[in-house]
């Protein structure tokens, strides 16, 4: 279980955010990709508060693979510095791990 990640990143444009999903996935990097929004972030760029509609997208993987996710991710993200972050997966129903191991 403890090898089970959940990175999340976003994309400001929805067919980038799912072309990359499909790469994710036909690479087998991940288990699920699932893709919310549009939501409203808000943040600091280049000394100015910007404000866009984004993308969020969280990927089910594995600690192993998270260098290559975010590999594959950096190659196809149009962003300067796209965010790229890994969160531990603390709990996990056992089919979900199982069903997980089974694919990556």
């Amino acid at each position: 279980m403890d090898d089970v990640i959940l990175v999340i990143t976003t994309f400001d444009n929805y067919k980038v955010a799912e072309d990359t999903g499909e790469e994710l996935l036909k690479k087998k990097l991940c288990a699920c990709y699932q893709i919310i929004g549009p939501i409203k972030s808000i943040y600091w760029w280049k000394d100015n508060i910007e404000k866009s509609d984004e993308w969020i997208c969280f990927i089910k993987s594995k600690k192993e693979k998270f260098k290559e996710v975010e590999e594959t991710i950096k190659c196809l993200h149009p962003y300067e510095v796209p965010e790229i972050i890994s969160i531990p997966i603390l709990k996990i129903s056992e089919k979900y791990l199982n069903w997980i191991n089974s694919i990556i």
